[in-house]
């Protein structure tokens, strides 16, 4: 099932993954100071995660394709992992879309 965990970080920050069924991280948050930061981030990448101009394809120094998930206001909500291909990378936006609107949350923090 997929889902968005809540978790702290080591400096004690709140952050999100979006988790698909199988498991996989699709999608890593920022660090919040706030859980209701953290929350209200995951509520942007339901709404942002629709809308295919969101997302922005790059590609790191090394060479692997990945993407960020960008809200309204052009702020970064989420980054993916790195992937091995540019079509594994679309797979990867087409599972955000996917997963995105119905994951539930399970807040690890608690």
């Amino acid at each position: 099932m997929q889902k968005f965990e809540i978790y702290k970080d080591r400096g004690g920050e709140f952050r999100f993954r979006l988790k698909a069924a199988n498991g996989q991280n699709i999608l890593a948050s920022e660090g919040y100071k706030a859980k209701t930061g953290c929350t209200n981030g995951i509520e942007s990448v339901r709404n942002n995660s629709q809308d295919d101009s969101k997302f922005e394809r790059l590609q790191s120094q090394g060479g692997s394709p990945y993407f960020n998930l960008k809200a309204s206001n052009g702020q970064v909500i989420g980054t993916s992992e790195m992937y091995s291909s540019f079509s594994a990378m679309e797979n990867g936006i087409a599972s955000v879309k996917k997963n995105a609107p119905g994951a539930t949350v399970d807040d690890l923090t608690q």
